[in-house]
């Protein structure tokens, strides 16, 4: 196998799941929050993930995102089996994860977030490394701007920000990396209904830059606006797989409530 850092084959081709988890299984001691499971993601598409509290969806997250490793099964992104040591490992294989609570920090600048752990150099001293600050200030306003995010500086704080403004600019840090899938825990939680709407209006914006996305969400109808493809999850387990079209928003309610 190769590590989740290795660079992807150029002549991928281009039918092949970008994401495709066989098998994966989590036990945490004695607890098995992850039932043998297979889970894919294809190219320039949306799929919803829904599931009632400890279905199992975060658990499924967390082990193709990189920040648990599955106990069982395996994960191939473009056809070629990986093992992800870490969320950066998923991240340099092109999946990006924008958390309920991001992982952003609230006291460093819009720029600063973006770049995190990508920081471009501008000259080293010694043992010393500078970051081009005028580079990542630049392209960080770029990136905002094409999401329509109105901001007065790429130096402001994040903390000054609001919860939708945040949203939006992991979702600009995914794009300006050009991120293959970007996966969408609760992106809407406690947002308001304008804010909501324009991070719903962002993750279309995504699958239109070609940018797959995994949206998560309680809001059965949120996931039906946008989904291409809905999974469900119960105690663990996936309890269905079916196309938008082949399933209302008040059947996937039902669903869930039923199981």
């Amino acid at each position: 196998m190769n590590v989740g850092a290795s660079i992807a084959s150029p002549s991928v081709t281009m039918d092949l799941p970008i994401i495709r988890a066989r098998g994966v299984t989590k036990w945490y001691g004695a607890v098995n929050a992850l039932k043998p499971t297979d889970f894919e993601v294809n190219r320039n598409e949306i799929v919803g993930l829904i599931g009632d509290n400890g279905a199992g969806k975060s658990t499924l997250i967390k082990v193709i995102s990189g920040a648990h490793p599955p106990t069982e099964g395996e994960i191939e992104v473009d056809g070629e089996p990986v093992v992800f040591r870490s969320t950066r490992d998923a991240m340099r294989r092109g999946i990006e994860t924008i958390y309920q609570y991001n992982a952003m920090i609230p006291q460093m600048s819009i720029s600063r977030n973006i770049f995190i752990g990508r920081e471009p150099i501008k000259y080293r001293i010694g043992p010393l490394r500078i970051m081009d600050l005028e580079h990542m200030n630049r392209e960080a306003m770029r990136s905002v701007e094409s999401l329509d995010l109105n901001l007065r500086s790429a130096e402001t704080p994040v903390v000054d920000l609001s919860g939708g403004q945040r949203q939006s600019v992991v979702i600009a840090r995914a794009m300006h990396f050009k991120s293959k899938v970007v996966i969408l825990d609760e992106p809407t939680n406690h947002l308001s209904v304008k804010e909501t709407n324009k991070v719903l209006d962002q993750t279309l914006h995504l699958k239109d830059q070609g940018i797959s996305a995994v949206f998560i969400s309680h809001n059965m109808h949120h996931v039906h606006q946008m989904a291409d493809r809905i999974v469900a999850m119960a105690r663990g387990q996936k309890i269905a797989d079916v196309r938008k079209e082949d399933i209302s928003a008040d059947d996937l309610y039902k669903l869930l409530t039923d199981s």
